[in-house]
């Protein structure tokens, strides 16, 4: 009896239907409805009792001893843009499309009562063909349109009592060996599978037991691959270049660097775009965006605990950006270094592993009158939580801190000064150095929250002699979701886990639990390795400018801005001390700062208005919200101007009436 299958047999669903007439299905005569499960396991025995088994003998041209049933080579090689419909004919994988659709009879007779079926079921799908043609051509490699790579001979045979009843447990044969041990060589060998360079393959799981001499690692530098580097399928990422580089005689030229930012091509209402909401995030130069783009392309893996290339690639990237970052906070090693989602996660970090390990009943901990919410909240929580008390250092009419209080509100039960370095809300930079000597001759930690300060001046936690440090990526040209914690490893190494799962465990019983050394111990779980390694090209391109370069640019941009506002009657400054960073805040006589916001935003020019999650300090000042303009290094006079400008029209707009 000769029985044929086409592919107009099944639905995509796997359904049996259509009236079947010729050779299609002997002896099989279709129901007049949809059959009932019964009917459908009977229609199912009748159709692989009459398939023929294969002859022996069956050879696949490779010399491969295949004996698959009723699965022949195909007539010919696809292309790879070949239409699927060229392999159609072949027996399809029942098992397989059951796996994908979940509205296909459950009833299946079990595999030892019917070893033909599962010797079809068992045999790999062959390209595809048995699967609804997708809505594109896929372009697979060659070796999935050859004739099936793995040797089934065997599963024909009825199965015995101990065998699994999963048709993909059984596809091997146990080899007959006077050893229990499992031998990889027995099954891995480059015949089997068809595999490239299969004879190195094997080379290398004969030899996988025998002593490694030690290596030279260099070309990979983090991880356990040398990666090749003669490989012409990959290469280190080379970062694009900015079109500015800094040179002693012209430190910046703003308008070669404005062409790294493809975001400053954009116009809102038919006005070019101008960015003064920094403080709130920054922009991304084209190297972070194409490093991003990279990282998904060429690089994208989970991280550690892999022996293939592409973990080695994104272990590698992700834990040079951490190098990274050390070197742009002067860390003296990335072990100090840990990834989070951000600089409120870092506080909340600190909170809850350090704070609660250290901070108890009747403990101080003081914050300053500029903090941002996100330096406020966890350690209100965390006093309330064990019974402890905030402290507050003042500031005077100008938004600068009272230095001289600091002294006044540490005694014996303070134990940490959490501080901004520059206020999100004024602008102001604290004095951080003279705060952590003061907090550290009597034995007090200090935590220096970055985020406003990182990108805008240089950063050095050891001169600094911080304890802890944590910013935001986003607020330094890189991408949001990612930002970093610093401490000192005698710290690190004491601090209790936050958050528990896996990457940041050695040994896990029911028992016990052992967790990796930091900084591994708290990034638990699937980390956000392509911002990282994004975090990474930002903090790079401000390298290349020079951050002092910037700085001082910077400054003299702000003391421009801060002169031409002043000239807008009815516009009042809010914070005005010496030292600034940036932030131009401010509100305007009669108009609401919505208003302003949504007057400017009709020129192109983006503000934040608001309360800017810092509504102690500017109610401190009698409002409650505030317009604030706020800069970066792509910022220029002209586009001041233009803001001042509006300013002066709605001043001069309400004044007349």
């Amino acid at each position: 009896m000769t029985t044929q299958l086409t592919t107009s047999n099944l639905s995509s669903t796997g359904n049996v239907h259509g009236s079947p007439t010729g050779s299609e299905a002997v002896g099989v005569s279709p129901p007049p409805n949809f059959p009932d499960e019964a009917t459908l396991s009977r229609l199912a025995s009748e159709f692989f009792a009459a398939l023929p088994l294969p002859s022996s003998g069956s050879h696949h041209p490779s010399g491969l001893n295949l004996d698959l049933p009723n699965v022949g080579t195909p007539p010919h090689q696809p292309q790879p843009a070949e239409p699927l419909s060229a392999l159609s004919g072949r027996v399809p994988n029942i098992a397989y499309e059951k796996s994908l659709n979940p509205e296909y009879p459950e009833h299946i007779p079990n595999y030892p009562d019917y070893p033909e079926r599962r010797a079809i079921a068992s045999a790999p799908v062959i390209g595809g063909a048995n699967l609804p043609r997708p809505p594109f051509e896929p372009h697979f490699p060659q070796a999935i349109h050859s004739a099936p790579n793995v040797p089934l001979a065997e599963s024909a045979r009825p199965l015995s009592s101990d065998t699994s009843p999963f048709y993909f447990l059984n596809d091997f044969a146990a080899p007959q060996t006077s050893s229990s041990e499992f031998e990889a060589t027995s099954f891995a060998t480059a015949q089997s599978f068809q595999l490239p360079q299969g004879d190195a393959l094997t080379h290398l799981l004969r030899d996988e037991s025998k002593p490694v001499p030690p290596q030279n690692h260099a070309s990979s530098g983090f991880y356990f691959l040398d990666l090749p580097q003669n490989n012409p399928n990959y290469s280190n990422y080379q970062a694009s270049q900015p079109q500015f580089v800094t040179n002693a005689s012209q430190p910046l030229d703003v308008h070669s660097i404005r062409r790294d930012f493809p975001i400053l091509q954009e116009r809102v209402n038919g006005r070019p775009l101008i960015w003064f909401d920094n403080a709130a995030t920054t922009q991304k130069p084209q190297s972070v965006i194409d490093r991003i783009a990279y990282f998904y392309q060429h690089e994208n893996s989970n991280i550690h605990r892999a022996a293939h290339e592409l973990a080695a690639r994104a272990t590698d990237a992700y834990e040079h950006a951490r190098n990274v970052v050390a070197r742009f906070i002067g860390a003296s090693s990335s072990k100090e270094i840990v990834f989070v989602r951000g600089t409120t996660e870092g506080i909340n970090l600190i909170a809850k592993t350090w704070g609660e390990q250290n901070i108890g009943e009747g403990d101080e901990v003081i914050v300053s009158h500029l903090e941002h919410h996100a330096n406020i909240v966890p350690w209100f929580q965390l006093t309330k939580k064990v019974g402890a008390k905030l402290r507050v250092i003042p500031v005077d009419d100008t938004g600068q801190i009272i230095l001289s209080e600091l002294p006044k509100l540490i005694n014996d039960r303070t134990k940490l000064i959490s501080i901004t370095q520059v206020s999100n809300a004024l602008g102001t930079v604290t004095p951080i150095p003279e705060v952590i000597k003061i907090a550290h001759a009597k034995g007090v930690r200090v935590l220096v929250d970055g985020a406003q300060s990182v990108s805008h001046m240089p950063t050095d936690v050891q001169a600094i002699d911080a304890d802890f440090f944590v910013f935001s990526g986003h607020k330094v040209f890189g991408p949001t979701g990612i930002g970093a914690v610093y401490a000192k490893p005698e710290i690190l190494e004491t601090m209790p886990v936050w958050e528990g799962g896996g990457n940041m465990i050695q040994d896990v019983t029911f028992e016990q639990i052992i967790y990796q050394p930091a900084p591994n111990k708290f990034e638990a779980g699937t980390g956000n390795i392509a911002d990282a390694v994004g975090l990474g090209a930002a903090l790079e391109y401000v390298e290349r400018l020079g951050i002092h370069n910037i700085a001082r640019y910077e400054h003299d941009l702000l003391e421009y801005g801060q002169h031409a506002l002043s000239s807008v009657k009815g516009l009042r400054a809010i914070g005005t001390a010496k030292n600034k960073a940036s932030v131009m805040s401010f509100v305007l006589e009669g108009y609401s700062t919505e208003q302003v916001g949504k007057a400017l935003n009709q020129h192109g020019i983006a503000v934040r208005s608001g309360h800017h999650c810092a509504q102690p300090i500017l109610r401190r000042f009698g409002v409650e919200q505030t317009v604030r303009p706020s800069l970066a290094f792509y910022n220029t006079t002209e586009e001041i101007d233009l803001l001042v400008s509006v300013l002066h029209q709605l001043s001069r707009e309400k004044h007349r009436h």
